[in-house]
């Protein structure tokens, strides 16, 4: 699926990964994905969301509220915070098992981009939601009849795949979802 991506798709992957290595987060999700994509405020794509009031900094803000910067409970513990509040609270909102790793037999059967941490090199794994919204967007790319997966494609599987912490993060910053995917459908057919 990967070779269907365009350098700028591709490079939003790669990106996502680093997202997640500066915030010291242990998988790589839907919201490291729509950071990557607002790192590059001059895509069309992105600048759908830039201009509509949602950039890379006020992204990064609402993730880092959210989720915090890595997971480790002891020293989160010394400065007050419960570790098993937050996972009860995450739980709570995107199901049981959301902050789980992936089983360890599992992980050996995975390939290229999707490996986990162990099976290559110490990389964050990506969450079943972030896979999801790689899928959506090939999808989306079928759909409008392009022959590759672009960085809007990337934004339209986020948009459909709908649960995860990056849809969040355009919603609660206020923008229509609706609204976002029309105009980036617009950009998408003006680039073709």
């Amino acid at each position: 699926m990967l070779e269907r991506f365009t350098a700028s798709a591709r490079q939003v992957v790669v990106r996502a990964r680093e997202e997640a290595a500066e915030l010291e987060h242990g998988h790589i999700g839907t919201e490291h994905l729509l950071l990557a994509v607002l790192a590059e405020p001059t895509d069309p794509a992105a600048a759908v969301l830039v201009g509509a009031g949602l950039d890379h900094a006020s992204a990064r803000a609402a993730v880092q509220r959210l989720l915090g910067r890595g997971m480790d409970g002891p020293a989160l513990a010394t400065i007050g915070v419960d570790l098993d509040a937050v996972r009860e609270a995450v739980e709570a909102v995107f199901g049981e098992g959301a902050l789980d790793p992936p089983p360890q037999e599992e992980a050996g059967r995975r390939r290229g981009w999707f490996r986990s941490g162990e099976a290559k090199g110490g990389r964050s794994p990506f969450t079943g939601r972030a896979k999801k919204t790689l899928e959506l967007a090939l999808r989306e790319a079928v759909r409008l009849e392009s022959g590759r997966i672009a960085t809007g494609h990337l934004v339209l599987g986020l948009l459909r795949e709908g649960e995860g912490l990056g849809a969040r993060v355009i919603a609660d910053h206020g923008l229509d979802l609706a609204a976002v995917r029309q105009a980036v459908e617009a950009t998408l057919r003006e680039a073709a």
